[in-house]
């Protein structure tokens, strides 16, 4: 379905000549529509929000993967950090139910009131708090998971992205690195002896990393992973 067919089917029709028009100037059809498909859930998203992407549905499928494998009948205790629109922890604790306990951060109030919104639309039990993800999150946990802001302060994005999506959920210090290595640094504090922590990453930020994390913590089990496009999209650190 064509964008012009999405605004048509889902914009109430006194609204669509606007819409349209606003379409023409690169303006998300998402946003227009108000909502996106993310796996088997109907997530609602506005400006305050990144828009969602294939490659997060990816990092959701693979961890779950990880997940069943690690914690076979175990109820565990998953910190989503940048949750956005909430998007990830949703799709994780409506695939895991009752075994997982989801707690999502986010610095923005805004995104919080979005994700807490379809928390509430998707029946799913989340604890949301405001909280810079740079600094030590409270609690502890058997599974992180981020999708972190990744692009490098001067980095190319897309001029529509630029535009129109927040740039808190975009933008990130140390050529797109830093929290990575912001959460890293505290993360072995608040992770169980038996961990996952699964982040999405830039497209090119595979070799920086990997020298990251042997120059600083030689010992850890980890690997990149490739995205369904054959671009490495994301790691996984873990203890089993």
């Amino acid at each position: 379905m064509t964008d012009e067919e999405l605004i048509k089917k889902y914009v109430p029709e006194i609204n669509q000549e606007a819409a349209l028009a606003k379409l023409k100037t690169g303006y998300p059809v998402q946003y227009l529509i108000g909502n996106v498909d993310f796996g088997d859930t109907i997530i609602e998203v506005n400006e305050n929000v990144l828009i969602p992407r294939f490659e997060t549905e990816e990092l959701v499928s693979r961890t779950l993967k990880y997940l069943k494998k690690m914690f076979p009948q175990e109820n565990i205790t998953l910190g989503d950090l940048a949750t956005g629109s909430g998007c990830i922890a949703i799709a994780l604790k409506k695939a895991l139910g009752n075994e997982v306990t989801v707690k999502a951060f986010d610095i923005s109030a805004e995104a919080l009131e979005v994700a807490k919104m379809n928390a509430l639309k998707n029946n799913t039990a989340i604890q949301f708090y405001q909280k810079d993800i740079r600094f030590k999150i409270p609690g502890h946990y058997d599974c992180l998971i981020c999708n972190p802001p990744y692009i490098a302060l001067d980095g190319w994005v897309d001029e529509n992205v630029k535009k129109y999506e927040p740039a808190l959920a975009l933008y990130a210090a140390n050529d797109g690195l830093e929290f990575y290595q912001k959460i890293l640094s505290y993360a072995f504090t608040i992770v169980n002896s038996k961990y996952l922590i699964a982040f999405e990453i830039g497209a090119d930020e595979k070799k920086s990393l990997d020298e990251y994390l042997k120059r600083n913590f030689a010992a850890l089990n980890y690997h990149f992973e490739k995205d369904l496009n054959g671009l490495d999209r994301y790691l996984f650190i873990y203890r089993e």
